[in-house]
């Protein structure tokens, strides 16, 4: 499988900010071994969409379970497909946190981006407190059992773990902490989705620079990287990308 290197640009920048950086990934982007993603604001979609070009995927932050509806502030899956997005991003751990997403309401904005056409990035991690305490693969585990719809793997839907103690604090769990998770959470897939599960890709994110990616991204199981700040200058994710293995 092609690794999948995504940029979550979260809620940073300007409409001019977006354009400098979205031209600046499209012209370093060009050959990458991996499949580059860039996920923006939900302003600068288009705009960003149309800098990219076509060597370079487009995605969102999050969408709505509804298909349209009476939902102020809300945007729906085939609204992000209407614009040339292929993928979502869902349950991250800051929405998860900021706005109480359970595992139910994430599987169902999963449910709603698979009918839309659109690839689901679905999120999961522990807390440090968790971790410290030994309850990391479970919390994980039932994440992936409560987010995961029926049609996931047939769709090559994606799997990012994100330690949620890691995101944006420049910690990172060690290699052996990184292959450990994501082999459990291969283990499950392959639970769920039997040989399907075998083939889908598990990003890792959580601090990911470039200092770091060569290392992890040469992990088993490790099939690219959900990038937050990293993403937010494009030498830093183009070199980020460049980390993906030769035999990648």
């Amino acid at each position: 499988m092609r690794p999948l290197i995504a940029g979550n640009w979260k809620m940073h920048g300007s409409l001019r900010d977006a354009g400098v950086l979205a031209e600046g990934v499209r012209a370093g982007g060009a050959g990458a071994r991996a499949e580059l993603l860039v996920c923006p604001p939900f302003p600068y979609l288009v705009p960003v969409g149309g800098a990219l070009g076509s060597d370079v995927a487009l995605g969102g932050q999050d969408c709505h379970a509804a298909a349209k509806g009476a939902h102020t502030g809300d945007v729906a899956a085939a609204m992000l497909r209407d614009v040339g997005a292929s993928y979502v991003i869902l349950g991250h751990s800051e929405r998860r946190a900021d706005h109480g997403e359970t595992d139910s309401v994430v599987r169902a904005k999963a449910e709603a981006a698979l009918a839309a056409g659109l690839t689901p990035i679905v999120c999961v991690g522990e807390s440090e407190a968790q971790r410290v305490v030994g309850e990391a693969e479970a919390v994980v585990t039932l994440q992936l059992d409560g987010s995961l719809p029926e049609g996931f793997a047939e769709a090559g839907g994606v799997v990012a773990y994100e330690p949620v103690w890691a995101i944006g604090t420049g910690l990172t769990p060690t290699e052996v902490e990184i292959a450990a998770m994501h082999a459990t959470i291969r283990a499950n897939l392959e639970k769920h989705f039997a040989a399907a599960g075998a083939k889908l890709r598990i990003l890792y994110g959580g601090s990911v620079k470039p200092g770091n990616a060569k290392g992890i991204l040469a992990l088993p199981h490790v099939d690219g990287a959900l990038v937050g700040g990293a993403s937010l200058v494009a030498g830093d994710f183009l070199a980020i990308a460049a980390g993906v293995p030769d035999a990648a």
